[in-house]
C-alpha cells in the first residue's frame, strides 16, 4: 500500500470511529430518554441510531477490503466491495425507514380509532435537540471527508448520519407538539414520523441506485468520458480515440480506449506518448485509474 492509501485509509478510519462512538452515546441516550420520557418516538429514534452502529462497522470492514492491492482474484483490484458497502448502507436505511413507516401508521389509525398516546416529557424532546445538532454536525464532518478521499462508501455513511438528524428532527416536532400543545395533539409524533421515514426512504434509493450501476458495469456519466478524451488528444501525437470504454470500480475508475498515431512513429516513441497520457488521466482521476490504451496507425 502506498502512502497516499494509506493516508486514505487513515483519514476513513479516523472519522467513522468518531461516528461510531458518537452514535453509541447518542443510541443510549436517546434509548434512556424515551423511556423515561416516555416517548415511543425517541426510542425509535434510539433504535435509529443503533442501526448506525452496523454501518460504521461495515464501513471500517469494507474500506480495509477494498484497499487491498489487486491479486490473482482479483485483477482490477477490491474496490467494488466499497461499493457493496455502500449498497448495504442503503438497504439498510430502507429496512428503517420501512420499520419507522409501519410503526407510525398504525399508531396513527389507533388514535383515530379512538385510543390515546401518552404525551411525552421534556427530557426526550432536550434529546431530539441534541440528537439533531450532533448528528447534524457529523453529517458535515464525515461528508466532507468522503469527497476529500473521493470515497463513496463514507459520503453514504455521512447520509446515514443526516438521516438520523431527520428522524430527529421529525421526533422534535412530534414531541414538541404533544409536550406543549396537550393530549389531543400527541398524534402528531407519529404523523412527523411518517414524513421522515418517506425523506429517509428517499436518501436510502440515491445511494442504492448508483451503486446498483456500478456493480452493473454502468458507464462514466458522458461529460467525464468528453474529458477523458479530451485529455487523451492533449497528446499531440493521438487522434481519433476511439472504443472508449468506463465503469467504476469503488473510489477509482476504470479507462480502455483505441487511439490513432502517425505510421511513421517509432515504438519507442508511441510507449512514451501512451505513459504520458496514463499519467495526465492519473493526476485528473486519481492514482487508482486504471487505464488499457490500445495504439493503431493512422489509415491512409
Amino acid at each position: 500500500m502506498n502512502d497516499q492509501d494509506a493516508n486514505r485509509e487513515r483519514q476513513i478510519y479516523k472519522v467513522t470511529w468518531i461516528g461510531f462512538f458518537a452514535n453509541m452515546l447518542l443510541a443510549g441516550g436517546k434509548l434512556a430518554a424515551g423511556i423515561i420520557g416516555r416517548s415511543g418516538a425517541m426510542i425509535a429514534d434510539g433504535v435509529h441510531s443503533i442501526s448506525d452502529f452496523a454501518t460504521d462497522l461495515v464501513v471500517m470492514i469494507f474500506v480495509k477490503v477494498s484497499a487491498m492491492p489487486k491479486d490473482d482474484d482479483h485483477d482490477y483490484g477490491h474496490g467494488k466491495f466499497e461499493t457493496l458497502a455502500t449498497i448495504i448502507i442503503g438497504l439498510a436505511l430502507f429496512v428503517v425507514a420501512a420499520g419507522i413507516f409501519w410503526k407510525s401508521v398504525n399508531l396513527v389509525a389507533a388514535v383515530a380509532s379512538g385510543e390515546t398516546i401518552e404525551p411525552p416529557e421534556a427530557i426526550a424532546f432536550v434529546a431530539a435537540v441534541v440528537s439533531i445538532v450532533v448528528k447534524e454536525a457529523l453529517y458535515r464532518y464525515t461528508k466532507h471527508v468522503g469527497e476529500k478521499v473521493c470515497s463513496q462508501v463514507v459520503v453514504a455513511n455521512a447520509w446515514h448520519h443526516r438521516s438520523d438528524a431527520l428522524s430527529s428532527i421529525g421526533t422534535l416536532l412530534g414531541i414538541g407538539g404533544a409536550y406543549f400543545l396537550g393530549q389531543e395533539w400527541a398524534v402528531l409524533d407519529p404523523i412527523a414520523a411518517i414524513a421522515v421515514s418517506v425523506l429517509i426512504a428517499k436518501v436510502a434509493y440515491d445511494l442504492i441506485k448508483p451503486g446498483i450501476g456500478e456493480m452493473l458495469e454502468r458507464s462514466l456519466p458522458k461529460e467525464q468520458e468528453d474529458e477523458i478524451e479530451s485529455i487523451v488528444l492533449s497528446n499531440k501525437h493521438f487522434s481519433d480515440v476511439h472504443n472508449l470504454k468506463t465503469r467504476r470500480i469503488g473510489s477509482g475508475i476504470a479507462i480502455e480506449l483505441h487511439v490513432r498515431v502517425p505510421g511513421s512513429m517509432t515504438v519507442r516513441e508511441s510507449h512514451d506518448a501512451t505513459v504520458d497520457v496514463e499519467h495526465r488521466l492519473r493526476e485528473r482521476y486519481g492514482q487508482r485509474t486504471q487505464v488499457i490504451l490500445h495504439v493503431e496507425p493512422e489509415k491512409i
